[in-house]
Parts: C-alpha cells; sequence; structure tokens
C-alpha cells in the first residue's frame, strides 16, 4: 500500500470517526450527524427512514430553510428554481415541502447518502451564483416586489430615440400622465450607468413626442452586498435621473411610491 492509499484509509476513518447517529425515540427516523459543514459552517444533519426494505434519507427541510435565513429565497425565482431543480435531477433526488429526499433499497444506502450530502453541498452554493445568474435574479426580485405591490407593467420593453438606436428596459410602467420606465443594475460601473443615462435622454423627447406624456427612467441598484460609490450617485444627481437602491425600498416605500402615486421621491 502506497502512501496516498494510507491517506485514504486515513479520511475514510476520519469519516467514520466524525459521524455519530441518533435515534428518534418518538418516530422511526434516525439522525446522522455528518462532518461536513453547511450555510452557517455548522454540522450537516441527514435523517435517515427505512420502510419494508425501502430507505428514505433527507435534510429536514434545513437547506432551503437556511437560504432563507440568508435572503436566498429559491421559490420566489424562476432563474433559482430551475438551478436547484437542475441539481436535484442531477443527483437523482426530488423535492418534497422544501425537504430533499433520496430514496432506494437499502442496499443503495451509501450511494443516496453521499449523494444527498453532495446535493447539499452544491445547493448551499447558490448564494456564489455566477455575476449573470445573480444579475438576472436581480431583475426577478425587482419584479416579484412589483407583483406584490399590484403594479401592472411590461416585461422587456424597447423604444427607439432620437438617435435611431434602440434600447431596452426591464420593465414599463404605463401611467395617465406619464410613462416610467425601470432598468436594475445588480452591481453598477461606469460603463452601464453610462449606458442608461444616455438611453434614458435619447429616448425622452421622442417617447415623450409619441405618448404625450413626462418620461421618466428609474435605476433600481442592488446595494445589499456592496455600497455604490459615491461618484456613481452624483452622476446620477447631475443628469436629475431618479434611483432606487435595494436595501432601502421597503423602509422607505419609494419605489412604490414613484409608481403608484404622484410623487417625486428620490432617495438621497
Amino acid at each position: 500500500m502506497n502512501w496516498i492509499d494510507n491517506k485514504i484509509e486515513e479520511y475514510y476513518q476520519w469519516l467514520k470517526d466524525k459521524t455519530y447517529s441518533y435515534k428518534d425515540e418518538s418516530s422511526d427516523w434516525y439522525l446522522i450527524n455528518t462532518p461536513y459543514f453547511g450555510t452557517f459552517n455548522d454540522g450537516i444533519d441527514i435523517y435517515v427512514k427505512n420502510e419494508a426494505a425501502t430507505v428514505t434519507l433527507s435534510d429536514d427541510g434545513e437547506t432551503l430553510n437556511n437560504l432563507n435565513l440568508i435572503g436566498i429565497n429559491i421559490s420566489a425565482s424562476k432563474n433559482r428554481r430551475d438551478i436547484l431543480g437542475g441539481i436535484l435531477l442531477n443527483y437523482g433526488l426530488k423535492l418534497s415541502d422544501d425537504n430533499i429526499i433520496a430514496q432506494g433499497s437499502v442496499e443503495k444506502f451509501p450511494s443516496l447518502k453521499h449523494k444527498l450530502i453532495s446535493a447539499i453541498l452544491e445547493i448551499n452554493d447558490l448564494h456564489l451564483l455566477n455575476k449573470a445568474n445573480v444579475a438576472s435574479i436581480f431583475k426577478e426580485d425587482v419584479q416579484l416586489y412589483l407583483d406584490d405591490n399590484d403594479i401592472v407593467y411590461t416585461q422587456d420593453f424597447i423604444a427607439k430615440g432620437t438617435t435611431g438606436l434602440e434600447f431596452n428596459f426591464d420593465f414599463q410602467i404605463a401611467k395617465k400622465s406619464e410613462e416610467i420606465v425601470l432598468k436594475s443594475f445588480n452591481s453598477v460601473n461606469k460603463s452601464n450607468l453610462s449606458n442608461f443615462l444616455f438611453s434614458w435622454e435619447d429616448i425622452k423627447e421622442a417617447r415623450e413626442k409619441v405618448t404625450r406624456k413626462e418620461f421618466k427612467a428609474i435605476a433600481i441598484i442592488n446595494d445589499s452586498d456592496k455600497a455604490v460609490k459615491a461618484e456613481y450617485i452624483d452622476a446620477l444627481k447631475s443628469k436629475h435621473a431618479d434611483f432606487i437602491l435595494w436595501s432601502e425600498k421597503e423602509i422607505l416605500k419609494t419605489l412604490k411610491n414613484l409608481l403608484l402615486k404622484n410623487v417625486h421621491i428620490k432617495i438621497l
């Protein structure tokens, strides 16, 4: 046996030494403590039950509940649901009332346990999504807010400006005397902010001629994880552009006020 084989054996022994099981006296379930770490750097626990030669393993809903506690609501986003569904499909698992379930014959217990733990670890990493997914999910968060507040909108609104160029906004709200377009920013940089301000100014004159309404554009900026640089806020102010910091949406109800009332509010 070479040195790596010895180390693998040591690893197996370590897993065994750090894994504990307990019988729930009030049910047929067993609790297994594993040495793997979850969202809050606590040990991942799984629950096991054996009925008629069929073994069922569950996380008891802890994985999705922990994500909810740090602000990641899987059910609220189609993108998140699709990602979760792909992970479950890859490991042959299913979801039942937010419980991640592995099920099969007793003989398959080792592989079922491994698949369940692997899936839990992967799902825990949903808070580390790549930038494209995160930006898409933030747009869905904005959409969910609009839906929850019964705000009627058109999604993926495209309009042509005075230059002849077409620009896309995430949402458009048509009111009696004004038209509002929204652009969500998971993060702000010089490039996307400049494009937003240019597109707003280019479209404003053309839209107001067509609709005979005041045209407004609102930048909705995700500052939940990273503060927005002062220079970007100053740029928006200098152009008299409306903007909303996502972290303050519930405190001041700014977004709802801007969209539902004839009140011009800007977070300063």
